[in-house]
């Protein structure tokens, strides 16, 4: 693991947060996490990564239930250090008096809010954009939930995996002769993250000009929507629903994955017409250059299994290494198929500084993914995984101004 670990640190001298290199963009800013389960927490994380004083607020008996997801280590989750990193954590009955006070002082003295809860919720509790906005002007309260603030389906259960379905993703997804497939990770609600993350940015900017915050009502069934690209344009111009199609393309072919002679596993790409043109140069079938059809890439989707069986009984023929060292000399675009063990020992991944070890109280050193992307001036920085529940409750109120027997008293009361 100290190689890793030395590699990181090579590839990141320019870019690493150490002491004497200028601020990280977002420090100065606070942003309060009070959502759960994955798209607003992964946003604040991303906020926290660029240097956001992210304070997390969690149930005081009811924890984020991602730190129970997935596997653990003594008792430990896992998830949770990567959900959680670059969060000090509080504890918070927002139902309580006691709970709903601390909170507005804390808005009071923030940029952001982050919420999943069901549209009325807050509201119930009496932290709406109407308390909040009067204790501060200048905040933007951003609501992540499954189908927005307002709706025939706003106050149902949302779950990335119903973004998933609704999007139009799983039906496009898996085999033709095969059932809509799901993805087995967050996807709805990592491209929720990133979009909420960009779509705080932006109402800051706006507060920039304007002097006053706003809200920010993010739907995890339109980002993913987006990112479907234009099947909306298709149906409403031409009547056409992208039908499933496993690995392959309705837009272009050859592209599959393919299995190397040592049983590896090889996705090649052709979505541009000169790679197109140079793979099949590389397998030794330049025949299909003369053919009107492979001047498209839809023409050449048409035609997808000639293409995939020249390109499939080649790769066949080759063991991994040769392949992809064929494909590079050709210029030509091919990825391994990784697990997460090829993705650890990826020399590209390693050169990026993609995967950085970060010092945990509780585990010692782990490894998980490093900042999204590099600044070359104010870069960001992983400066802890996530911690302990409440670890900080005593800390960040003591901050605002609360005596011991203050926050005794809270905590008395249930409100911690």
């Amino acid at each position: 693991m100290n190689d890793v670990h030395d590699r990181t640190d090579a590839a990141h001298t320019a870019y690493a947060s150490h002491a004497g290199t200028p601020p990280a963009p977002l420090d100065g800013l606070r942003v309060l996490d009070l959502a759960t389960l994955f798209a607003g927490p992964l946003a604040a994380t991303m906020l926290g990564d660029f240097g956001a004083d992210v304070i997390k607020v969690e149930h005081p008996r009811r924890p984020d239930p991602s730190r129970g997801h997935g596997p653990a280590k003594d008792g430990v989750g896992l998830w949770w250090k990567l959900l959680g990193r670059n969060k000090r954590n509080v504890t918070l009955d927002l139902s309580t008096p006691g709970g709903r006070d601390v909170l507005l002082r804390l808005a009071a003295e923030s940029d952001v809010v982050v919420e999943n809860f069901r549209p009325g919720t807050l509201e119930k509790w009496g932290l709406g954009w109407d308390e909040l906005s009067a204790v501060n002007p200048r905040l933007v309260l951003a609501r992540v939930t499954g189908f927005g603030q307002f709706g025939p389906y706003a106050r149902r259960p949302g779950f990335g995996t119903l973004a998933e379905a609704m999007s139009g993703f799983a039906a496009i997804t898996g085999e033709p002769d095969g059932p809509p497939t799901l993805p087995p990770f967050g996807l709805a609600d990592s491209i929720a993250a990133l979009a909420t993350s960009y779509a705080v940015m932006a109402a800051l900017r706006g507060r920039d000009r304007t002097g006053t915050g706003q809200v920010v009502d993010m739907a995890i069934i339109e980002p993913m929507l987006t990112v479907l690209g234009p099947q909306p344009l298709w149906y409403d111009q031409l009547g056409y629903v992208q039908p499933r199609t496993g690995n392959r393309s309705a837009n272009n072919a050859p592209r599959n994955t393919y299995r190397t002679a040592d049983g590896a596993w090889l996705a090649v790409s052709t979505s541009a017409q000169s790679v197109a043109e140079r793979v099949l140069r590389l397998v030794g079938r330049p025949e299909f250059l003369d053919e009107p059809w492979f001047a498209t890439g839809a023409g050449r989707a048409a035609h997808a299994d000639e293409l995939d069986e020249a390109v499939g009984t080649w790769i066949a023929r080759h063991e991994r290494a040769e392949v992809v060292e064929e494909f590079e000399r050709a210029e030509a675009a091919v990825a391994t198929v990784n697990d997460i063990r090829g993705v650890l020992d990826d020399e590209q991944y390693r050169a990026l500084g993609s995967i950085t070890e970060v010092e945990d109280e509780e585990l010692g050193t782990v490894r998980m993914q490093n900042v999204l992307f590099r600044l070359s001036e104010t870069p960001g920085a992983i400066k802890w995984a996530g911690r302990p529940h409440g670890s900080d409750t005593d800390a960040v109120l003591g901050e605002l101004g609360l005596s011991e027997r203050e926050i005794t008293a809270l905590r008395d009361g249930g409100a911690l």
